[in-house]
């Protein structure tokens, strides 16, 4: 019997394989001639495939994986689209920023946030 842990390692390993089995048939389509777009096999696609990676493992809940995906997606989309996105990049990645720190959920204080805890009574007999 599998424990959940031992089943999601196990899911691990079998998407890691197919991954390199699909970026190891790309490179031998490209090198056999195919006309494969070199915007696939570029870093910002590695970038953008490895942020919605990350967000995808953490459900979503962490922030790291968004700054991945705007940086990759931004250099994706330059490479994608058929007129200059130069002169927009560092304002799409601002613009990008800015828009997920006002849509993003928000969660509960952190740890150190000791406004709502209990004061520790010592020794003190509680009422009822």
């Amino acid at each position: 019997m599998e424990t959940p842990i031992q089943n999601k390692k196990f899911n691990r390993h079998i998407a890691a394989g197919v991954i390199i089995i699909a970026l190891g048939s790309l490179l031998m389509l490209d090198n056999l001639g195919l006309n494969i777009p070199h915007w696939i096999l570029s870093w910002h696609t590695v970038m953008l495939a490895i942020g919605l990676m990350i967000g995808y493992r953490k459900d979503f809940k962490v922030s790291g994986w968004v700054v991945l995906v705007i940086i990759g997606g931004i250099y994706t989309l330059k490479d994608i689209a058929f007129f200059d996105l130069s002169r927009f990049t560092s304002a799409l990645v601002l613009i990008g920023l800015g828009a997920y720190l006002l849509l993003k959920p928000n969660h509960k204080p952190a740890f150190w946030n000791f406004n709502d805890k209990k004061p520790i009574n010592f020794g003190q007999k509680e009422e009822q």
